[in-house]
């Protein structure tokens, strides 16, 4: 009878998936090069995740220092905020976060997810499917708090995600971080008066 996948073993494959991909991207990835980067066998990746999409998928949503658990665990640390200045200040920590270089450097890797789920959404769709209705759903809920009826917290909180969205992947190609950071804030200039208003 074969023996069941190692859990610990798992985890510390997709710690390594991860790194070697934030390194190499995701164009032309091979099996066989990262397994022998993580000193295992492309087959012994396949008993593990399946499939490279599996795997790539998971090594994402397990990263532990990913922006989004990161506001989760303000809103545990926190609270969910309570006004309108309280939310504009949660989430100019999020943004603040994103300058991190552990975050920063998987930027172009979530790009290259986000362009390959486009040309294969069977492949990769998922994976930003995800991620975007995490964020979204957060967000919803947080304004919902504030006393928003849902149709317009869920409009709230799709505009402020998919805003900042583009706003990271901009700086991206053209590296102006400068420029991005004044147009955030110019973003929750713009959104904030309408949070006071929750009817």
């Amino acid at each position: 009878m074969p023996h069941p996948p190692d859990p610990a073993k798992r985890l510390a494959l997709l710690d390594g998936v991860r790194a070697y991909v934030v390194r190499n991207g995701l164009t032309d990835l091979s099996l066989r090069p990262l397994a022998r980067a993580l000193g295992t066998s492309d087959r012994m990746l396949l008993y593990y995740f399946g499939t490279k999409e599996r795997m790539i998928a998971e090594a994402l949503a397990l990263y532990e220092r990913r922006p989004l658990l990161r506001a989760r665990d303000l809103l545990e640390t926190f609270g969910s905020p309570a006004d309108a200045r309280s939310l504009r200040l949660f989430m100019e920590e999020l943004w603040r976060q994103f300058s991190d270089p552990d975050v920063r450097t998987t930027l172009p890797l979530y790009l290259e997810v986000m362009s390959a789920s486009l040309l294969h959404p069977d492949r990769y769709g998922p994976v930003m499917r995800d991620i975007i209705t995490e964020w979204t759903d957060l967000l919803s809920s947080t304004f919902r708090n504030l006393g928003m009826p849902p149709d317009r917290a869920r409009t709230q909180a799709a505009l402020l995600s998919d805003t900042t969205l583009g706003l990271l992947i901009a700086p991206l190609a053209d590296g102006h971080w400068d420029r991005a950071d004044t147009a955030f804030h110019t973003l929750l200039d713009a959104l904030e008066p309408g949070w006071h208003t929750t009817t």
